[in-house]
């Protein structure tokens, strides 16, 4: 390397493409990397140590990556002598020494990361380059285009577009199989006898040297954080990355469709795919898993009910939340459209509750780092929104567990589509339900002490009556409302002394 270093190209954690925006360019000779491990990425929500060693180990294996690649690398382990609290502080005393040119960021996930980077630059007198994201289909322009002038956004309408634009399952201009979803093929329960011996498990990773020194490097810095490491598996590399997704094409999309929304205790994985970790670190791209999944679909692999549902998840969902984080930040994280003010009951970090669905799913995060989208929207994020708890303390608390929570996907995800704090702006209603529904997803109830169809009483569900006391607590909100006019409706049966039975109920549910 030349005396003079041109460009201080920055890597982060969720950044771990050798092909990314801020590389183009890229001179061994004149350029170098810098990433840094940093206790604050851990500890500025109270990240599980399975969130954080996901994160360390594939740093470290990316690092090797970089090496191999021949492009020079400054990286500050979290275990050094003189590593700084925080990327913007370690950033700072590197650049004292290093002395670059210019600083190359692509676009992190983070609205906190980038406003703190750029703070940083700004402080050492170096110009920083903010390279746009080539890792997703759409920008932020994109999705601002999209929505100007609408008076609503819904993600079926950028969803079609997108699969327009890209021509994705198209048979020229009309959809592969002549409709844009296929929801009423899908979301079915398992029978009694549940998913059956012959479930495919996804591929198991066992952790190598340089994750093994992560995994006794979190149990050591990190004991007092939640979660377990003791089944740790997750696919850290890109070898690891393409291998899982093709796994996941062969193996179990072609059953995703049907039991994408069912739940089975004791089967965390079940036909998900468990690919969002690595998608979401840059271990693999969007475009190539959805290239997979329609080349399954048109080869007949896989019925076009599966591989469409599970195509919207990523051309459509994800890209659209993305669009929401970066055109709606940073004001977006303050939104508390139904104010509620409780706490997070503290058994959300231990799981020990009696609601059997609720021990299930958060034993299971606690355990794996990960819950599938039913459980995280229609079981814990549901308590959440019926409990009445801050979305701010919901949204910390999902940022914290999941081994692919990075603050652009799982804020709107959580505030919007969750809690509905942003009043209607993610979703079209706020998905409240009983117990009922949960019942019929899994066979959970049968084994829980409480009924479902109970909404007052020892036996009643926790669930149906903070259902009733939501209806109760936002009536007026919602009688006109229409997509949930109907269940308000509904309170017209419901007396003035049941009223109040289920409003002391629920009172006490909230008592700590």
């Amino acid at each position: 390397m030349s005396h003079t270093l041109r460009n201080l190209v920055l890597v982060l954690g969720d950044q771990l493409d050798l092909q990314a925006a801020a590389f183009d360019g890229f001179s061994a000779e004149h350029d170098a990397v810098w990433m840094a491990e940093v206790a604050e990425e851990s500890t500025h929500v109270w990240s599980s140590q399975p969130r954080i060693a996901v994160f360390l180990a594939a740093m470290r294996h990316f690092a090797r990556a970089l090496e191999a690649a021949g492009r020079p690398l400054h990286y500050r382990r979290l275990d050094a002598n003189d590593t700084q609290p925080t990327l913007a502080a370690q950033l700072r005393a590197d650049l004292a020494t290093l002395k670059p040119q210019r600083l190359l960021l692509t676009r992190p996930g983070d609205w906190r990361v980038l406003q703190a980077l750029q703070d940083a630059a700004q402080a050492a007198g170096v110009s920083m380059e903010l390279r746009e994201d080539r890792h997703f289909f759409t920008t932020p322009q994109d999705f601002a285009r999209h929505a100007q002038g609408r008076k609503g956004l819904r993600t079926e309408y950028f969803y079609r577009e997108q699969r327009q634009r890209f021509r994705v399952l198209m048979d020229g201009d009309q959809p592969q199989g002549g409709a844009w979803n296929f929801d009423a093929e899908n979301r079915e329960a398992f029978g009694p006898e549940g998913p059956g011996f012959d479930l495919p498990q996804p591929p198991h990773f066992e952790p190598d040297v340089v994750t093994r020194e992560v995994l006794d490097l979190v149990r050591r810095r990190f004991a007092d954080h939640p979660g377990r490491l003791d089944r740790f598996a997750w696919p850290l590399t890109r070898a690891q990355a393409l291998q899982a997704l093709q796994a996941f094409i062969h193996e179990r999309l072609p059953l995703f469709g049907p039991y994408q929304d069912a739940i089975w205790p004791g089967e965390p994985w079940l036909y998900h795919a468990q690919l969002s970790a690595a998608l979401n670190l840059k271990l693999l791209t969007p475009h190539e898993v959805v290239a997979a999944a329609e080349a399954a679909v048109r080869s007949g692999r896989v019925p076009i009910a599966s591989g469409e549902g599970f195509i919207r998840q990523i051309l459509g969902w994800r890209e659209y939340v993305r669009g929401i984080y970066w055109t709606r930040m940073p004001g977006y994280a303050e939104g508390n459209a139904l104010q509620a003010q409780h706490d997070l009951p503290a058994w959300y970090w231990t799981g020990d509750t009696d609601m059997a669905c609720l021990r299930d799913a958060l034993k299971q995060t606690l355990e794996h780092g990960y819950a599938h989208h039913i459980q995280r929207l229609m079981v814990t994020g549901l308590f959440a929104l019926l409990y009445g708890v801050e979305p701010r303390q919901v949204h910390a608390w999902y940022l914290s567990v999941y081994v692919d929570a990075v603050e652009w996907v799982e804020l709107p995800n959580t505030l919007g589509m969750s809690q509905y704090a942003d009043g209607g702006l993610m979703a079209s209603k706020p998905y409240i339900a009983t117990g009922k529904y949960i019942s019929r997803q899994s066979p959970l109830c049968g084994s829980c002490r409480y009924r479902p169809d109970e909404r007052v009483g020892a036996r009643a569900c926790p669930f149906t009556t903070l259902y009733w006391d939501f209806l109760l607590r936002h009536e007026a909100r919602f009688a006109n409302h229409p997509r949930l006019a109907l269940q308000v409706r509904g309170l017209a049966r419901v007396d003035e002394a049941e009223r109040a039975r289920i409003r002391a109920q629920a009172d006490a549910l909230r008592v700590p």
